[in-house]
């Protein structure tokens, strides 16, 4: 990369990416943001499609654009070179990324966790089965059923429900009480107030229930049928599609990687959004599940930083403090229950990639235990899914992340040596 001496680089495109980038570069510093998605928008942004941020997201990726920052779309960050220096993989080869100043916006995954026949085709994660249609999947007449919990079952539901799909049930684990109240502080909120109207209008005549989650997938070679539990009894709905999605968990294996410290699962940061590391700030769900306004605030604040502009970014304190606290706000209404580490029977696979059962690591001890006699988390997946799973189940704790930190070519770990030479 040229001139890297004084390179901003941002990582992650989604909103607080996007909005890092565009306030650094509006201010002069060369600017660059990689992404590992073909197309810019993250999760959330990518592909338009008719979604309740479609206005926001024309106006902050039409910024970005005409900030002047660079773009390197299809670009994976998979190991640490040394002090301030990156290695990236892409179908273009490998490449050494150099860096004055660095922001990580690497964003939230899905958190999905098991129960017997969730490995059936179509039981599918709820963001995971919107990025499909996104990307031209068809959905129109096919039955959707949508469980887990957070403002995202409601918004994928919004999605697809406009693309055509039957949503046959809504399913929220949360009690009905603290939904009301999360509803109530929303009146604060306009925006996020009318965003809530405009999924109401759009999901009218949906079945909903709360206090309600899944249980079993059924079928013979894919998905026919799913058995809830509720407050009232179990009771099973057909389907074509079951999307699940018990909240966002932040993706941290770059930060850590880097030697960010993490506090409470999420990367410390100060009011700058500077993490432990000189020269490295943060932004987004790495340092709180707060949605896109949030994000985008901690974007900003990050990219004024790095470039001086502190007044700026100490004007975005007040919106910051109401992001954290509607961060809170979501942690305490969509907490998951107890009765959720009670789904998994003896022969339910807990990592999907080294097909390790329930049985097989319900006695050990710890993550390391785990990995070591069983090879749970050694997949491709390299612990992503059933990680978070053994987290939320045994309340064992990850707290490192090894090289590569995503599933790599070996001819990009072999030309490691080459690139450092550089």
């Amino acid at each position: 990369m040229s001139d890297s001496a004084n390179t901003v680089v941002v990582i992650g495109g989604g909103p607080a990416g996007i909005a890092a980038a565009a306030c650094v570069a509006e201010n002069g510093a060369s600017t660059v943001l990689i992404d590992d998605n073909p197309r810019l928008g993250g999760q959330i942004w990518r592909s338009g499609g008719k979604i309740p941020q479609a206005k926001e997201a024309g106006h902050w990726l039409n910024r970005f654009m005409r900030s002047g920052a660079k773009l390197q779309c299809g670009t994976r960050i998979v190991d640490r070179l040394g002090t301030k220096s990156l290695l990236a993989e892409s179908d273009r080869g490998i490449q050494r990324v150099d860096y004055s100043q660095l922001i990580l916006a690497t964003g939230a995954r899905e958190r999905l966790l098991p129960f017997p026949g969730w490995t059936i085709p179509n039981v599918v994660a709820a963001g995971g089965l919107q990025a499909l249609v996104k990307g031209g999947a068809p959905i129109a007449g096919k039955r959707v059923a949508i469980a887990g919990s957070g403002p995202l079952l409601l918004a994928v539901a919004t999605y697809l429900r406009l693309q055509g799909a039957v949503i046959v049930l809504i399913a929220e684990q949360a009690p009905w009480s603290r939904l009301v109240r999360f509803s109530a502080k929303l009146k604060s909120s306009p925006h996020k107030l009318w965003q809530a109207i405009l999924m109401g209008v759009h999901l009218r005549g949906v079945r909903f229930k709360s206090s309600c989650w899944p249980i079993a997938a059924r079928g013979e070679s894919v998905l026919e049928q799913v058995e809830f539990q509720s407050k009232q009894g179990r009771f099973s709905v057909a389907c074509d599609y079951l999307a699940c999605g018990f909240g966002l968990i932040p993706n941290l294996e770059l930060p850590r990687l880097i030697g960010c410290e993490v506090h409470n699962g999420f990367v410390a940061v100060d009011e700058w959004q500077q993490t432990s590391i000189d020269d490295v700030y943060c932004a987004g769900e790495p340092t709180g599940i707060g949605g896109i306004d949030s994000a985008l605030c901690a974007g900003q604040i990050a990219g004024f930083a790095t470039v001086g502009r502190k007044e700026k970014a100490r004007g975005l304190f007040p919106a910051r403090t109401r992001g954290k606290k509607f961060e809170e706000t979501l942690a305490f209404t969509f907490a998951l229950r107890p009765e959720l580490r009670q789904l998994c029977q003896p022969e339910t696979v807990v990592c999907r990639c080294e097909d390790v059962t329930y049985e097989r690591l319900q006695p050990m001890t710890s993550w390391r235990e785990a990995k070591l006699q069983t090879r749970c988390g050694m997949g491709a997946c390299q612990g992503r899914t059933c990680g978070a799973v053994a987290e939320f189940l045994w309340h064992w704790q990850l707290a490192s992340a090894r090289p590569p930190v995503f599933p790599a070519r070996v001819e990009s770990l072999a030309g490691k040596t080459l690139t450092l030479e550089k």
